[in-house]
C-alpha cells in the first residue's frame, strides 16, 4: 500500500510526474494542432490523448516499473490504453456535471462575478478530474497492467 510501502510509495509519485508531462503534451499537442494547422478540437484532443498515452506508457514501462517484462509490449499498452480511456470516461462525467454545481457554489459563497465563478469552477473541476482519475489509473495499471511488479 502507498501509505506503508516506500516502493509503492516512489512508483506512485513517478507515476504521478509521468502523468504531469502527459498532461503537457497533451494540451502541448491540442494547442499546436488546432492554433497552427486549424485541426478541430475533437480531432486534435483525440491525437493528442493518443500522443499521451503513448508517452506515458513509454516512461511508466521503463521508469516507473523497469522491471515489469513478463508481458508482451504491444499486449500491455492494450491494457494501458484500455485503462487510460476509462478513465477519461471517469474524467468526461465529472467536468459535465460537476462544474455547474461549482460555479454555482462559487458565486453564492465567494460573492464572485458570474464570469470569474465559471472560471475558478472549470479550474477547480478539472484538478478534481485529474486527481480522481490519477488514483484510477495508478491502481488498476499498479495492479492489472504491471501487476507482475513485486
Amino acid at each position: 500500500m502507498i501509505l506503508t510501502d516506500d516502493r509503492e510509495r516512489v512508483r506512485f509519485l513517478k507515476f504521478a510526474t509521468v502523468g504531469a508531462l502527459g498532461s503537457l503534451i497533451d494540451i502541448g499537442v491540442m494547442n499546436l494542432l488546432t492554433h497552427f494547422l486549424g485541426m478541430r478540437l475533437v480531432y486534435a484532443g483525440t491525437f493528442s490523448f493518443i500522443c499521451a498515452v503513448f508517452s506515458n506508457f513509454t516512461l511508466n514501462r521503463y521508469w516507473t516499473y523497469p522491471d515489469s517484462r513478463s508481458r508482451p509490449l504491444l499486449h500491455q499498452l492494450g491494457m494501458f490504453f484500455l485503462v487510460n480511456s476509462i478513465g477519461i470516461g471517469i474524467r468526461i462525467p465529472t467536468l459535465h456535471f460537476v462544474e455547474p454545481f461549482m460555479a454555482k457554489e462559487f458565486e453564492s459563497m465567494v460573492h464572485l462575478s458570474h464570469a470569474a465563478a465559471e472560471s475558478l469552477a472549470r479550474n477547480a473541476t478539472l484538478i478534481l478530474a485529474i486527481g480522481i482519475v490519477m488514483i484510477w489509473n495508478f491502481f488498476i495499471n499498479r495492479y492489472w497492467t504491471y501487476n507482475d511488479v513485486d
